[in-house]
This record gives structure tokens, sequence and C-alpha cells, in this order.
């Protein structure tokens, strides 16, 4: 079966979406997958977080002006996480991407990405916090999505927002689209306020919403200095790893449940 391919997004900025998609990869990387990360977004926060190994000689802004089949196996760049985990680095030029162009547009990306599924053990797409041509791409080209938001007033509504773009993506020709998370980030459980928002997300969408990502200097730190979380060394970090494994196993669960009805589906053909 191919790997997971997994679109990371929010509707709204400063939730700490490249938090997720960063801890998502240090899980993977700490269970011995491995990992391509595709930063679709052109502030490029992930591609930082990554610590290059070198300087790309492509970007994502490239490979979706390209949009050849497969032409994204050739802007795949190490990073400083280890042989693992690689990168198709962002770049602010991604902004000008941000618009249709060519042929069959939302679909340049899943043309790019043609036989990197074969490569890696998951896949992901770290999406800028808008519904534009970039976040389309991604939902085109993913077999999952893992929605980021934050316990705050509007939790609820963004969150509800990116839903309905996974299945207008799904209703529009990905049919094997499928929401696996939504992941309430920043969260600070010893105030009221979060806990009641937390609530309300839990009453909105059920068991899709997962262990909340605490508030914790470990994630800022270990991100600043460019290395995994699970390699960073302090009880917080510790505590931030343990919930992205959770949340990497429900990925990977949902991964298997999708090849048992592939392979149910065969047999009854």
């Amino acid at each position: 079966m191919d790997a997971p391919v997994v679109a990371v997004l929010s509707l709204k900025g400063g939730v700490g979406k490249t938090t997720v998609t960063l801890g998502l990869a240090s899980a993977a990387r700490h269970e011995s997958r491995r990992v391509l990360v595709v930063d679709l977004d052109p502030q490029g926060n992930a591609t930082a977080g990554l610590n290059l190994a070198e300087s790309p000689a492509f970007t994502t802004s490239d490979v979706l002006y390209d949009g050849r089949t497969g032409v994204g196996l050739e802007a795949i760049t190490s990073t400083g996480w280890g042989s693992l985990v690689d990168a198709i680095p962002a770049e602010r030029a991604l902004e000008h991407r941000a618009v249709p162009s060519g042929t069959d547009p939302v679909r340049r990306l899943q043309r790019a990405l043609h036989g990197a599924a074969d490569r890696y053990d998951m896949i992901l797409l770290d999406c800028p916090p808008s519904l534009g041509e970039l976040t389309r791409n991604a939902l085109f080209a993913a077999t999952q999505a893992v929605v980021v938001t934050e316990p705050s007033y509007f939790a609820v509504q963004g969150a509800a927002a990116a839903v309905e773009a996974v299945e207008v993506a799904g209703r529009e020709g990905n049919s094997a689209l499928r929401v696996t998370a939504i992941v309430p980030n920043r969260a600070r459980l010893r105030l009221s306020e979060h806990q009641y928002r937390l609530a309300e997300l839990h009453a909105a969408f059920g068991d899709t919403v997962t262990e909340p990502v605490s508030e914790r200097t470990a994630i800022q730190q270990a991100q600043g200095a460019g290395v995994p979380i699970h390699d960073w060394k302090s009880s917080g970090a510790r505590s931030a790893a343990r919930t992205f494994d959770d949340l990497l196993g429900r990925v990977a669960d949902i991964s298997g449940q999708a090849m048992a009805q592939d392979i149910a589906a065969q047999e009854d053909s």
C-alpha cells in the first residue's frame, strides 16, 4: 500500500499548524519511519524548523510551476533531522502559485508527487492558513486531512470551515480523502475558557477531536533549534512527544483500515 499523504491544515493563522506537522514528522522519525514534508506555506516555517542540511536547488514553487508528473522527486532535499526525514522546501515566491493556472490546476501537486509514496512511509503536506489554490492542491493530493484549531471563541467555526473544505474536495474528485483528526493546539487546560471551548469542539465533532496539544515552551524551543521534539531534553518535550505519538497512531490506524478495505474489495472482485 502507498504511504498515507496527510494534509495538515487550518483556515485561520496562528493556531500552530506547522507545530503539528513537525510533531507528526518527529513521531514518525522516532518510530524509524521515512517521512517527506512538503512545505506549501510561503512563510516557510516548516522548512525553517527542519533545519535543511543544504540550500535547496528547487522548492515547492518550482514544483508547482513545472507541474510535470513526478517532478517533485527532483526537489526533495535532505534535512538536519537525519536520513529519515526529507523535505520539499518552501520560499516566498510560492505566493505566486496561490492562483489557478495551467491544466487541471488543483491536481498539479498530485501529479508532481507521483512516485513519492513508494519511497516514504508518510508524506506530510503543511498547508498555508487559507483556502486558496495551494491548500486545494494539498486536499486533492492527500488521502487524509488533519485539521488544526485552538480552544478559542472561533474554534468550532474554523474547524467546521476546514472540514467543509475537505468534504468539497471529496465531492469534486478526491473521494478517498477523509478527516482523520481535529487537533486542538496551544491548549492551557487550567483555563476554564479553554476547557469550555474544548467541550464545544467535542460536542460538534465527537471522537474526531484528539487529545489537545498543550501550550509548552519546549515546543517553541525545539523548533527554534531546528530539532525534533522527541530529541529535546525536558519534561515538557516528553509530554508533547507522547501527544504526537498518539496522533501518529491515529493516522497509521486509519491507513491500516484503508488497506484492509482495499484487500477486502480485491477479494470480493
